[in-house]
């Protein structure tokens, strides 16, 4: 469990989020550390699902120093953007940043969904975003995943995943991109 002076030294604690209303308008930055403790303040977020061209997804593992859900597997990147910035231009900066992915490896970049959570992990800390989902095919699989964000990798039947989720409870899933992977199939 994290103390409050680890809080204060956490890089989190040097970098801001955009809170936003329910329907995702901008009210103005928050620190994103405290938009992450406490009951939370809801904040602008994205997860991008990659896939490749024959039905796989790619997770990726949280590093396991991050402050919240480190070693969870999710659906490939997911972040904040900062202010002034599109959806698609912070997956296509994390993207790169996480595992190397350059926009010369898809064409298909496109926002799919957004929906309202809340979840609290363990004793330190909490998710209250508006996550828009972005969805990507892979014309070329190659990755370097950075390990300070990346604990390991996983290319997965995407309809398997969803339609036998008990196969995968070992792998432990953000909740957001459990969220996102259930509304997507939904609307298919």
């Amino acid at each position: 469990m994290s103390t409050p002076r680890d809080d204060d030294l956490h890089e989190n604690a040097e970098q801001d989020v955009i809170a936003v209303d329910a329907d995702d308008t901008e009210r103005e930055l928050v620190n994103r550390l405290e938009a992450h403790t406490g009951d939370g303040i809801r904040h602008r977020a994205f997860t991008s699902l990659v896939f490749d061209g024959e039905g796989n997804i790619l997770l990726a593992q949280r590093a396991p120093d991050k402050r919240l859900w480190g070693t969870y597997w999710d659906g490939t990147v997911a972040s904040h953007p900062v202010q002034g910035q599109s959806q698609k231009e912070a997956t296509r900066q994390r993207l790169e940043e996480e595992l190397g992915i350059t926009p010369d490896q898809y064409g298909d970049l496109r926002l799919t969904d957004r929906f309202e959570y809340k979840r609290y992990f363990e004793n330190a800390g909490v998710e209250h975003e508006v996550c828009a989902v972005l969805k990507l095919t892979l014309t070329d699989r190659s990755l370097e995943p950075d390990e300070t964000e990346v604990a390991g990798l996983l290319w997965v039947p995407y309809e398997r995943l969803h339609e036998n989720p008990e196969w995968y409870r070992q792998l432990r899933l953000c909740p957001w991109f459990e969220i996102a992977m259930r509304r997507d199939v939904s609307k298919q």
